[in-house]
């Protein structure tokens, strides 16, 4: 089959691809992500790029507009090489989110470093992976136990455990080091299992060199924090965007993209790459060795996990939904290709269910929900929107599929919180005048999720929408049509960074509209399956990348949390994150995760016959029924 040229711009990269290999394919090879939240189904539109020269099969698509087509726009997923071609891929349809700040961000509540959440008041000091300073006595006649014993003996001396283990690599290097560097040495140990391993054994004393990453591997964004080990301190953290996105907004897609042949690798690589290039950029950042990085422990959802471990994900999506694995024993990082010290450690938060992972376990750990005596519940708003249930005497958890509109993904002006981002917004009653707070204080690139939830607010508020998300046909200045419906302009091209008008349309509150029902569905339908009414528990902790810039006066007005007393509502940020450096740094912290995962009993939304009749309820604002909403005033 003869192979042609594709090249790509503005970035200027090309590659060679046999023919009929689809424009997608092409420039995934060439190292771009195009934005395909359907996995390459050709039905979401979002992978368009303009055809400058060449020639290519393109699929009929009612996906694309009259107007776009003649501009030479097609659907990269659905339109085959048939010889040289030159692409254009605009900004909106990338997954750099060049308009959005760069590839990597924090969010400013992660931006400096911190003593570590852990405290030995709750978990006992006790981290993944461990270096101790050994100084061995001399062999001599008259003590002549082995060198392996000689080396267990010293650490016995150090730690109270009676099973010692290495490997073979270990001891073909043993003697002479030993030797070599004057029987003084540093040792680096591990927990598995009931026996403490001896990972690996260096010359000298390198016992303050030790740091682990925790992670949370998300389906829209994966965050990594460097850890100090022998500190306890949070270095720095680091969020980037899931490349995995190029194969679909969600985990279904994904699965369905794993079943293809070489689809499993591809997201694998997808998953391993943005996580190495994580722990690159933090460690070079922090002038440390990557041999110096012994460990990593991650927090995810059960299929992220798989695609982690390339483990086959197929059944988690078909009856009656059984993951491979719930839990997975802790490997050697190189097993999973991620990149540190070559005998270092990965480990991950044992999971409940397909849909309820290590994500909500890791959750529920450090929102301290497992220990409470009141009833708590914990709602993760994320792409699966994972809920818990519960208190020291039981926990249920259930999964409602949420999508990424709330962590800005999805979204015509989209972005996650961070630098250039509003996230808060007052619109006047007459709905001329906008005033907005932007993260770092530059001017607007684009809108995260809390701004998202004021902007619904303030346009119902001000009747620009109404309960249905509709927006009103009044004439006003910032009101106008396009090709998404009707739009709102929250900033104009002349105050943004990006040049280019900062709009929401009825497409974006669509997609907002059914987020916020699906969460608020799943809560109310979990609470009435225990018998428990919603006034009944004393604490909501909300999870998800609001920091503490969530209005929870909005929050309670579109209806997407329930409305009770504000005081009940506790904003917790990362918990995934947060629970995953819990149990880097504590043993009692990874058993306590374990203890969860096997307390935690999973509820499947979909065999409630009401679920769906609660959800349909819910695709209003705040709610068809508002007597559930008595505090909300229009």
């Amino acid at each position: 089959m003869q192979n042609f040229k594709v090249s790509f711009y503005p970035d200027k990269k090309s590659v060679e691809v046999p023919q009929d290999t689809t424009i997608l394919s092409a420039a995934i090879q060439a190292g771009l992500q195009i934005n395909s939240a359907c996995g390459g189904d050709g039905v979401c539109g979002k992978c368009r790029v303009l055809l400058r020269k060449g020639k290519a099969l393109v699929q009929p698509t009612g996906t694309l507009s009259e107007i776009e087509k003649q501009k030479g726009f097609i659907l990269s997923c659905t339109s085959a090489v048939q010889g040289d071609l030159e692409v254009e891929v605009p900004v909106e349809s990338r997954l750099d989110f060049t308009r959005s700040g760069p590839r990597y961000f924090s969010s400013p509540e992660e931006s400096e470093p911190a003593e570590a959440l852990v405290s030995d008041e709750f978990f006992e000091y006790s981290p993944l992976t461990e270096k101790i300073y050994l100084e061995l006595p001399r062999p001599t006649i008259e003590d002549n136990a082995s060198d392996l014993e000689r080396l267990y003996r010293q650490v016995r001396l150090c730690k109270n455990t009676p099973i010692l283990q290495t490997s073979l690599y270990n001891l073909k290097q043993l003697g002479e080091m030993l030797r070599d560097a004057d029987w003084k040495i540093t040792v680096t140990l591990a927990r598995r299992n009931d026996s403490l391993e001896v990972l690996f054994i260096e010359p000298g004393d390198l016992s303050r060199k030790n740091h682990g990453l925790a992670f949370d591997i998300g389906t829209t964004t994966i965050s990594g924090e460097l850890v100090d080990l022998k500190t306890k301190k949070i270095l720095a953290t680091k969020t980037a965007y899931n490349r995995q996105a190029t194969f679909g907004s969600d985990v279904i897609a994904r699965i369905i993209h794993a079943q293809k042949e070489s689809g499993l690798e591809e997201l694998h690589e997808a998953l391993t790459d943005t996580m190495n290039e994580i722990i690159a950029e933090l460690a070079s950042e922090h002038n440390i060795s990557l041999n110096e990085v012994t460990c990593v422990l991650c927090a995810g959802n059960t299929t992220m996990i798989h695609l982690l471990l390339s483990i086959d994900p197929t059944h988690i999506r078909k009856v009656p939904y059984i993951p491979t694995a719930n839990s997975v024993p802790t490997i050697r990082a190189t097993e999973a290709d991620i990149h540190i010290h070559p005998r270092g450690l990965l480990a991950c938060a044992p999971g409940v269910a397909s849909y309820v992972g290590g994500d909500i376990t890791s959750g529920i750990l450090s929102s301290g929900l497992y220990k409470e005596d009141s009833l708590s519940i914990l709602i993760d708003i994320g792409t699966n929107g994972e809920i818990a249930l519960g208190n020291r005497d039981f926990i249920v958890s259930c999964a409602a599929s949420a999508g990424p509109a709330f962590e800005g993904s999805g979204l015509t002006c989209g972005m996650r919180a961070s630098g250039g981002a509003i996230q808060k917004v007052r619109i006047d009653p007459a709905g001329d005048r906008v005033d907005y707070d932007v993260i770092a204080g530059t001017p607007p690139v684009g809108i995260c999720g809390s701004g998202y939830i004021d902007i619904l607010a303030q346009m119902l508020k001000a009747g620009l929408i109404d309960r249905a998300g509709k927006i009103s046909a009044g004439e006003r200045r910032r009101i106008r049509h396009s090709e998404l419906g009707k739009e709102f302009v929250l900033a104009f091209k002349e105050e943004s960074l990006t040049a280019a008008d900062i709009v929401i349309n009825e497409s974006d509150i669509d997609n907002l509209k059914r987020a916020k029902a699906a969460i608020y569905s799943a809560t109310s339908v979990l609470a009435r399956h225990m018998r428990v009414d919603l006034a009944d528990i004393r604490k909501f902790f909300i999870a998800g990348g609001f920091g503490n810039y969530l209005d929870i006066e909005n929050a309670l007005f579109i209806g997407l949390l329930p409305d009770l007393s504000r005081e009940r509502f506790v904003f917790i940020g990362n918990s995934s994150l947060a629970g995953a450096r819990e149990m880097l740094l504590s043993a009692a912290a990874r058993k306590q995760a374990e203890e969860i995962a096997g307390k935690v009993t999973y509820f499947e939304l979909s065999t409630d016959a009401a679920y769906m009749d609660e959800y349909m309820a819910a695709l209003f604002f705040p709610h068809t029924d508002l007597s559930r909403f008595p505090g909300v005033k229009f």
